[in-house]
């Protein structure tokens, strides 16, 4: 699992400006392999589409996976026909790969992909993008699964998409509907944080990114969606199923180990100003107390049965610090694991340090009711001892959930962002994400947040003209080569280094397209 850093916390989330300069607002990936028969009507279909329906300016990008048949030559003749079409050529097969190479090198704010047998409807397209244009989802996905959709499929892959989905819950806690319908859109600035750590170059590599997501705290939009199953589709279910339970291990070991740096994808907690300005926003106290309450209720249940396994063999005290040192290890371990969500082995040694800190506090009420009790009675039966201890853990629980919280496991968020600022002499950042992951402060060891959003819109203007802009009758197409590491080498996240082709000066205007004798391609 690739573990390299971040560019840093996510801007907050602003409108794209109804007037994009140079640069088309949505880039549409289709990612194909061996698709001659299906790749013209597709392309032409979806380009009369969006030409209709979509007010911003678009763009569509073939992505040929290293097609052995007549597919690079459709698609550079579209690629030369049609203006807003582009091909790009990869040597290496992988859908993952292809979107991974097209989206790194893209200029678009709005990144798409659909599959090219177009088995949804395109009329879910705009309800799909308009929430990551205004600034409300970072990622969007089309769902099969969810109430509205209707779809048309058998039996054999209902049963096979309903299962990963509930494999997916039940393995990796995923709230999203359907990991594997192809049909999805990211924001760009998005997709520069995520991309660099999701490993997958094939078909789980749409899992991955919405695990990666969701786990970081980013909004994902879903889109009920209506769908008809392709019957001549070329994806092999049961090796496509293999890989995919192979990949839910990988990334749930990773996330289990914590080796991801999510807490730097963090979103500010609001695009209000005045969000923007919270100290800190509390996280997940209603969780922690409920987690918290169910790892005490066992850890009671194991004190009294340790208490009570001690107790026969020697006194009440010697049995009540045993018990509780035992039972005291492995609560602080389940909280730290399961209430407060620490991963990793970092601060492990110094939680147990504090949490025997904490169970000396619980000793000492404890011990303290024990020998109250001895006083007031000279030799107390068994059932009143429990009783007591009982009373007593009580007391102590709530004391120790304090601790915990505002000692043991403190919001780790704002502590963060208080040691950069003490360490660089910097100033913390206004910005606080819900996850209660802080923008790092500038200074030399992190990077300067980014232009103001005043600085971003007046710079709108400036923006040059996209890449691909071409002159009359040049086809936009561009080739990578993606060569495999040498054996043995670090796995490093190198994407497919696309070459682009040098910026042709902008237009003032359309010139009129060569012309078409397909009637298909008439607007």
């Amino acid at each position: 699992m690739r573990t390299d850093p971040c560019p840093g916390t996510l801007p907050a989330r602003e409108h794209l400006p109804a007037a994009w300069a140079g640069t088309p607002v949505l880039d549409v990936v289709v990612p194909v392999f061996n698709e001659e028969k299906d790749l013209r009507p597709c392309v032409r279909r979806l380009h009369e589409h969006l030409t209709r329906t979509f007010p911003y300016a678009f763009r569509i990008t073939i992505a040929d996976n290293a097609s052995t048949d007549g597919t690079p030559l459709v698609a550079a003749d579209l690629a030369r026909r049609i203006e807003e079409v582009r091909s790009v050529r990869l040597e290496r097969k992988g859908r993952g790969r292809a979107l991974r190479t097209v989206w790194s090198a893209s200029d678009a704010p709005v990144l798409a992909y659909m599959d090219v047998d177009l088995s949804t409807d395109l009329n879910a397209l705009l309800p799909l993008v308009a929430p990551l244009i205004s600034g409300h989802s970072d990622l969007a996905v089309g769902s099969r699964l969810s109430r509205g959709s209707r779809v048309v499929r058998g039996a054999r892959r209902e049963f096979v998409s309903r299962g990963y989905n509930l494999i997916l819950r039940g393995s990796l806690q995923a709230r999203f509907s359907d990991a594997q319908c192809g049909f999805k859109a990211i924001r760009r600035d998005v997709a520069q944080v995520l991309l660099p750590l999701v490993e997958d170059g094939g078909w789980f590599f749409d899992t991955e990114l919405l695990v990666l997501a969701e786990r970081a705290g980013l909004r994902i939009h879903e889109v009920p969606v209506d769908w008809v199953d392709d019957p001549d589709s070329t994806v092999h279910i049961v090796r496509t199923a293999m890989e995919d339970l192979k990949g839910v291990w990988r990334v749930g070991r990773a996330l289990a180990t914590g080796a991801l740096p999510l807490d730097r994808l963090a979103r500010p907690f609001g695009d209000d100003p005045r969000d923007r300005d919270l100290a800190d926003v509390p996280r997940g106290l209603a969780r922690q107390l409920v987690g918290f309450c169910a790892v005490g209720a066992v850890s009671t249940v194991c004190y009294l049965l340790l208490y009570s396994a001690f107790r026969a063999v020697t006194g009440p005290q010697p049995a009540n610090g045993l018990a509780l040192l035992v039972s005291a290890v492995a609560n602080t371990a389940a909280n730290r694991r399961l209430t407060f969500r620490v991963r990793g082995r970092g601060g492990m040694v110094r939680h147990q340090a504090q949490g025997l800190v904490v169970l000396a506090i619980g000793l000492a009420l404890t011990s303290g009711s024990l020998a109250a009790l001895n006083l007031a009675s000279g030799d107390p039966a068994h059932s009143t001892e429990l009783a007591v201890l009982v009373a007593a853990n009580l007391a102590a629980t709530v004391l120790r959930f304090l601790l915990f919280r505002a000692w043991v496991f403190p919001d780790r968020g704002p502590a963060r962002a208080a040691d950069t600022v003490s360490r660089t002499g910097g100033t913390p950042s206004r910005a606080t994400s819900v996850r209660g992951a802080t923008a790092p402060a500038p200074g030399p060891s992190t990077p300067a947040p980014g232009p103001s959003a005043a600085t971003r819109r007046s710079a709108t203007a400036a923006v040059p003209a996209s890449p691909i802009t071409r002159p009359p009758g040049q086809a936009a197409s561009w080739t990578t080569s993606d060569a495999g590491a040498a054996p043995g080498a670090p796995r490093t996240p190198q994407p497919d280094k696309p070459v682009t082709p040098p910026p042709a000066p902008a237009r003032p205007q359309r010139p009129a397209r060569q012309p078409d004798h397909d009637p298909r391609t008439t607007r």
